[in-house]
């Protein structure tokens, strides 16, 4: 039986990349029921797009996706900078799917401001170029990654994350998520929100941020290239949920079973008609 979760975030999967964890992701979509599931940015990789990759498992992922809508999940896809693309459909509707730059949700009694978080990374902002080429360099990288992990695992040795190593032991990379987490944190304590919700940094986290004008609690989903992480509220509570940590228990289901029934231009083809 599916484990009914009141809402469901997650980002940075980045469908179309080498990296992109689509098998794992499926497994986790296919535990769960929620009744709302915000995709929080970088979800399809249009900056690295390319039709000669594009896997049955990415596709498997986007048509999912359009069966939880289509099964009565209120799908909301924020954008990104991968996937800026999309912003030029900002606020249509197809079905139970909506497309937005950014949202804010009320829980409760508490309101929780949700956006990628792309806008603070100057990288972006003023050279985008560069920032493209960092994205390439980090897909190379995790396909290395991943053939280094796939050796250890035949030797009985741990996997082991190049990037992680790399963001830990250089300074300006600490320094640029602790800068983008205490940043967003402040804006949402001077808009009086209780939770400020990003992605962008593939860093998941959740922790409360403190200054002299108040409090709120920072969240970042994380990503499906490394972390395999994601946000869940149930019950008036948060949790971040770790595949890796909790895959065994999500029991086994017939993910090879999703049928594809269209191709990706099929796909890309019904959201332009249904966005006229």
């Amino acid at each position: 039986m599916k484990r009914e979760v009141d809402l469901v975030i997650l980002s940075d999967v980045h469908l179309g990349t080498y990296g992109c964890r689509a098998q794992e992701l499926l497994h986790y979509l296919y535990s769960i029921k929620p009744a709302k599931l915000v995709l929080n940015g970088d979800i399809m990789d249009i900056w690295q797009f390319k039709k000669s990759y594009f896997p049955d498992q990415h596709l498997k992922v986007i048509k999912y996706l359009f069966d939880m809508a289509y099964q009565g999940c209120e799908v909301i896809y924020i954008t990104g900078n991968h996937d800026e693309m999309l912003r030029k459909f900002t606020n249509i509707h197809f079905g139970n799917i909506q497309l937005v730059d950014k949202l804010v949700l009320h829980l409760g009694e508490k309101r929780a401001w949700i956006f990628h978080g792309d806008v603070f990374d100057a990288s972006i902002q003023h050279s985008k170029w560069l920032a493209k080429l960092g994205g390439w360099g980090y897909d190379r990288l995790i396909g290395l990654n991943n053939l280094i992990n796939w050796i250890l695992v035949r030797f009985g040795k741990e996997k082991y994350s190049l990037s992680k190593r790399i963001k830990s032991s250089v300074k300006k990379a600490v320094k640029f998520i602790s800068d983008f987490e205490q940043t967003a944190s402040e804006l949402a304590i001077e808009s009086e929100y209780d939770y400020v919700i990003c992605g962008h940094i593939h860093q998941p986290e959740i922790r409360t941020v403190v200054t002299k004008k108040g409090s709120c609690v920072y969240m970042n989903s994380g990503d499906w290239i490394e972390n395999l992480s994601a946000l869940e509220y149930h019950n008036g509570e948060w949790d971040m949920f770790g595949y890796e940590e909790k895959k065994d228990t999500l029991g086994r289901y017939p993910i090879h079973d999703i049928l594809l029934n269209y191709s990706l231009e099929n796909i890309l083809e019904r959201v332009r008609v249904q966005s006229l």
